[in-house]
């Protein structure tokens, strides 16, 4: 899974990716710092790894992982060259979701690119920014199919009014992640590669001070809640400043610290939480004496597929998968007991997998 990480300059992206990632991505007070999209690849944590490796007294855990882009910050004219301009938007391109952190703090030693802080007038600045340059990839694509439908293909002329639909509604200002759509439309827009279509979760980065006085849900903060609740969007309030400081200290440090603040968890736990319920993903489990490892698959993915995420030759051979829930293996202690109990259950090709699935494909090539 990649996650890019975007916003305007200094509201505290590139301090969030040091903290998250520990990849010392450069971090300094001043707009275009960061040239080149920094990636950090962090483990999901998942605590039922630990349980598991204790049963099977595992070799090694194997967590699954999310790539991070640090995506330097786009400022109002980004589309059309301003600042470092579309170069960062087309590595938006590659992103499966946009982590969109906005500052949600006052502070008179951080400059702020337009002087003041407004968290709904930075999002719309990039918003708009994302649909201009949207526009202009949807205009090529329009042209290009002008010649089919004026040949008569049904198919080109359906996909030239979607398009035409979805222009409308990119210049009323609207993001393509608003538009209702069919599945048979939603899979066409996938193509089209547009930004704006890609799912968005804000992190609103609050103070130190707030986080501390329990007034993480500040009036800014609330803005943003609002505007987000119009895209169906999530919001995670963290404070980066405070992250970056946990991430240099251990576990035992971190708990302290984190309790001090009245936390039960890490601003990264939250964000990829809050990613995975965007996103729509989940994990399996597969565990053995070698090695204990957590598979993301999305919500509804039957067992072949989720078989194929582990090698391509399971999911051609896929027989059927052998299966038993976390919390029943865990109840039981052991897998010999669990099969003594009946706990274990055969699947076939149609079975959906769930969240927490312990599973061994059984499968011939």
């Amino acid at each position: 899974m990649k996650l890019g990480i975007v916003g305007l300059p200094n509201v505290g992206k590139s301090t969030l990716f040091n903290a998250i990632t520990k990849a010392g991505a450069e971090s300094a007070n001043y707009p275009f710092c960061t040239i080149e999209p920094n990636v950090g690849v962090v483990n999901v944590p998942d605590k039922r790894l630990d349980v598991l490796q204790e049963i099977y007294n595992s070799k090694r855990k194997v967590y699954t992982s999310i790539e991070f882009y640090d995506i330097a910050g786009l400022v109002r004219g980004a589309s059309k060259g301003e600042g470092l301009g579309n170069k960062f938007l087309s590595h938006i391109r590659e992103v499966e979701s946009i982590v969109h952190v906005v500052r949600c703090f006052e502070d008179e030693n951080i400059v702020h690119v337009d002087a003041t802080v407004d968290p709904i007038r930075d999002i719309e600045t990039i918003n708009l920014e994302l649909i201009f340059s949207d526009l202009e990839v949807l205009e090529r694509r329009i042209e290009k199919s002008v010649k089919l439908v004026r040949s008569g293909d049904k198919t080109a002329k359906a996909e030239y009014d979607l398009m035409q639909n979805i222009k409308t509604h990119l210049e009323a200002g609207k993001p393509v992640r608003t538009l209702e759509l069919t599945d048979e439309q939603a899979d066409f827009v996938s193509g089209l590669f547009l930004l704006t279509s890609k799912p968005v979760l804000y992190v609103t980065n609050v103070s130190e001070d707030d986080l501390m006085s329990g007034n993480v849900d500040n009036a800014l903060v609330k803005r943003v809640k609002e505007h987000a609740a119009t895209e169906n969007s999530e919001v995670v309030t963290i404070c980066a400043r405070l992250e970056e400081e946990l991430s240099s200290l251990d576990d035992e440090e971190k708990k302290e610290l984190l309790s001090e603040y009245g936390l039960d968890e890490t601003g990264l736990d939250k964000l990829i939480h809050s990613s995975y319920k965007l996103l729509g993903l989940m994990s399996y489990l597969t565990a053995g004496v070698q090695e204990i490892r957590a598979w993301t698959i999305k919500q509804g993915t039957k067992a072949p597929q989720a078989a194929g995420k582990i090698h391509s030759d399971i999911e051609r051979g896929f027989i059927r998968a052998e299966i038993i829930s976390f919390d029943k293996l865990v109840e039981c202690g052991s897998e010999a007991v669990a099969k003594e109990k009946g706990y274990y259950r055969l699947e076939g090709k149609e079975y959906i997998m769930q969240d927490g699935d312990v599973v061994n494909f059984r499968f011939n090539v």
